[in-house]
């Protein structure tokens, strides 16, 4: 059958990697082979690779690693019995995934790592038994922890400096032979769950390799990629972005689409192509093989749960899955946002107005929103934290999820994928997340959203960790920008209010000199509109954002507004969780999109201009040839992206279903929340901050019961499954609403 994602055109004349064509064969120009060399020098000085003494050591380790899982698996065969011959011939081989089996890894990563083990060496008695005693007892490992009730059940150490991630496949064979290929699908039989999600990392890696037409290529663009969504805070799964193995798939399938490119058009191609994706449509390497196991795979035709997946990122290794499952509306949208900027700057960049420093600038984030959702944790000891703040932040998703359901979308939230220390307490760490009332909603002052109910539920939630002990503790409330505590700066010092020049405000700077109009920030971080064409541009972003409902291309949706109008009372962020929106106060982002050109159609072809091209001489030159492409290989592109789209799932929608983690808690809060009486509603409630209510008004809004929004209303799991697919329903316009979050209490007793 050949290999998978090899395509044949022309009788086997033409091949190609990937389930399309590419959409240019063009080599690169030299001004591609300039910018390539700037990019490679500019990861090297940001510290992205390890010195050689460092990749020694790593080998050492993994050498060490191995030697240990083959004495491990002879001693419990001769425990269990089993004859001389088979004891000799016991085997087990420790394999690698992710980063560094990829080759992008940095200084101090971790190595993900896999034991195989044979069909004789269980996992729990096994290899969180015996193996674990045994690597206890060495003192090169240290800060040993198992977590044998994971999804993918993991042993977690360092070893000689070095961290290690160990998970444990069981397979069906007695003995394990030294050459064993785990890419063969064979390798799944008779395999259990565990053991097919553990062997799972490593088969999506080995088989993304296969599946470029130029590894080195990939390598120097996937470096780039990661340190670019990491300066932009979207680097994270668990909080609903994407991670390693997300963005190692679309910069795998951006090197399929422009085979002969270099990073330098890799990396802006990376920005067009998926800048104009219509998601929900798939990304997908190869084809989806049904395989010969039984095991279910990604498909919204057959799976209705599959239907609801926002962003699909499909795995090329037998059994396909959906990779980024965690993406969420509003990260989604973040992150669309970043790919729009990334596009304007690798634009700005080819006509030699922009340059690396300013595709990597950092997201400032304690500088985008006016309000914040501050989560503190804290714990008796630094075990304790270690395991509070774990499942803390694999919970952290479902707070997002929660505020946006119990809001109508009308709040959205951006979480943060780092944590903060304060120095001055022990045991304690704090993560934050951006709030936001949604573009083109109306503000008024008759109307209130309360979400305290909602912090108290996702509370409640956290504190049923079966593994909860006296001291942990979970704190949310609200905290204006200008009170986020001087911890979370660097060096523990805050900015001044005059903030370095970013890209966006530079753009806007211009663009107010040449007459557009566009949105100016104050010293004191207020946004005002300016400009005429403010009605005009406000139903661009409301057409954007029905095109989104209908899951149409999210190409056109401008960046949403991040900042929401300070009250004019200050608020204590001890007891209150106040946000007032003003519709005069929109982020400028939204101005900036709309003025730019059409990104759809803003492409070059780089094979006409290879063909067409004389020999350049200067960097300026190659800038201004690139930048003056005809308007005919600009359409071709950009049918080209449309073209590979088109997918058997390119007709399912993305709906607005509760979550499957959402259901389960959901349903046992609303079981438990009989026995809180009124406290949800009075004994949290601080009086005194009633003031931040408007008088003779509900601080719920009334949930009506239509079939627009039965969905959110009603939380009864029957409802959550559609009978058959159809588009969400457009809420109708609501009149100016105030997002109120007083007195964010603590969170119940465990005994209640």
């Amino acid at each position: 059958m050949g290999s998978p994602g090899l395509s044949n055109r022309n009788n086997g004349q033409q091949q190609w990697l990937g389930i399309t064509e590419p959409i240019t064969l063009g080599g690169p120009t030299d001004y591609d082979v300039i910018k390539t060399r700037e990019l490679e020098k500019y990861l090297q000085d940001a510290g992205l690779y390890e010195n050689q003494q460092e990749a020694v050591r790593r080998e050492e380790v993994l050498g060490r690693l191995d030697q240990i899982v083959k004495i491990w698996v002879k001693t419990i065969s001769r425990a269990k019995g089993l004859n001389q011959q088979l004891v000799q011939e016991a085997n087990a081989k420790i394999f690698t995934s992710g980063s560094y089996r990829l080759g992008v890894h940095g200084p101090g990563a971790d190595i993900d790592t896999l034991c195989v083990g044979p069909r004789h060496a269980s996992r729990d008695e096994d290899f969180f038994g015996e193996l674990h005693k045994m690597l206890s007892e060495m003192p090169e490992v240290t800060e040993l922890h198992p977590v044998p009730d994971a999804h993918v059940p993991v042993m977690k150490f360092m070893f000689n400096g070095v961290s290690i991630d160990l998970l444990y496949a069981k397979l069906s064979l007695w003995v394990i032979p030294e050459d064993l290929d785990i890419s063969q699908e064979s390798i799944l039989q008779n395999a259990d769950e565990q053991t097919v999600r553990s062997l799972n990392g490593c088969r999506v890696t080995d088989q993304v390799l296969r599946l470029v037409p130029n590894i080195q290529n990939f390598r120097t663009t996937l470096r780039c990629m990661r340190f670019w969504a990491k300066r932009r805070g979207i680097y994270s799964n668990v909080t609903g972005f994407l991670g390693g193995i997300n963005w190692a798939l679309l910069v795998a399938r951006i090197c399929q689409l422009f085979p002969n490119a270099l990073p330098n058009m890799l990396v802006s191609r990376f920005f067009r192509v998926y800048t104009q994706w219509h998601w929900p449509n798939p990304v997908m390497l190869c084809a989806i093989e049904e395989g010969s196991f039984g095991l279910q795979v990604w498909d919204p035709r057959r799976y209705p749960k599959d239907r609801f997946h926002l962003m699909p990122i499909i795995t090329p290794a037998y059994p396909c899955m959906n990779s980024s499952y965690n993406v969420s509306s509003s990260t989604l949208r973040i992150m669309t946002e970043e790919f729009q900027r990334g596009n304007e700057i690798c634009q700005a960049m080819e006509a030699n107005k922009a340059d690396w420093d300013n595709l990597f600038e950092p997201c400032s984030f304690f500088e985008a929103y006016k309000n914040y959702l501050q989560i503190d944790i804290s714990a008796e000891n630094a075990e304790d934290l270690r395991k509070w703040k774990g499942w803390v932040v694999s919970r952290l998703r479902q707070l997002t999820l929660k505020i946006e359901r119990h809001t109508y979308g009308m709040l959205q939230c951006h979480p943060h994928p780092g944590d903060f220390s304060d120095k001055s307490r022990s045991f304690h760490c704090s993560y934050f997340m951006g709030l936001q009332r949604k573009q083109g909603v109306p503000v008024s002052d008759g109307k209130q959203f309360d979400i305290r109910p909602t912090v108290e539920e996702f509370k409640h939630s956290v504190n049923m960790y079966t593994l909860w002990k006296p001291g942990m503790d979970i704190h949310v409330s609200h905290v204006k920008r200008r009170s986020i505590p001087n911890f979370v700066f660097p060096g523990g010092v805050r900015p001044s209010s005059l903030s370095k020049v970013t890209w966006e405000s530079k753009q806007s700077s211009e663009s107010s000199v040449s007459g557009h109009g566009q949105a100016e920030k104050s010293q004191e971080g207020k946004v005002v509109v300016l400009g005429a064409n403010d009605d005009r541009k406000r139903k661009q972003a409301e057409d954007s954002v029905d095109s989104l409902r209908n899951s149409k291309s999210l190409t056109s949706l401008p960046p949403s507004s991040r900042d929401v109008h300070e009250d004019g009372n200050p608020i204590s962020t001890a007891s209150s969780c106040s946000v007032r929106c003003n519709d005069s106060e929109i982020n400028s982002m939204s101005e900036l999109q709309s003025e730019k050109p059409d990104l759809k159609s803003s492409g070059e072809c780089p094979g006409d201009i290879e063909t067409n091209e004389s020999v350049r001489t200067n960097l300026q030159v190659n800038a201004t040839l690139t930048a003056m492409d005809t308007s005919s290989s600009k359409e071709a592109e950009k049918l080209a992206i449309e073209k590979i789209m088109c997918s058997p799932y390119d007709a399912q929608q993305a709906f607005s279903e509760e979550p499957d983690e959402l259901e389960d808690e959901i349903l046992d809060y609303r079981n438990q929340v009989k026995d809180l009486g009124g406290n949800m509603k009075n004994s949290n409630l601080d009086s005194s901050n009633s003031e931040t209510a408007v008088a003779g008004e509900p601080i719920i809004p009334k949930r009506e019961t239509t079939s627009a929004t039965r969905l959110y209303s009603n939380w009864g799991s029957e409802e959550l499954e559609l009978a058959e697919p159809t588009a969400p329903p457009v809420p109708q316009r609501k009149p100016l609403i105030r997002l109120n979050f007083t007195s964010l209490g603590k969170a119940t007793d465990k005994s209640s």
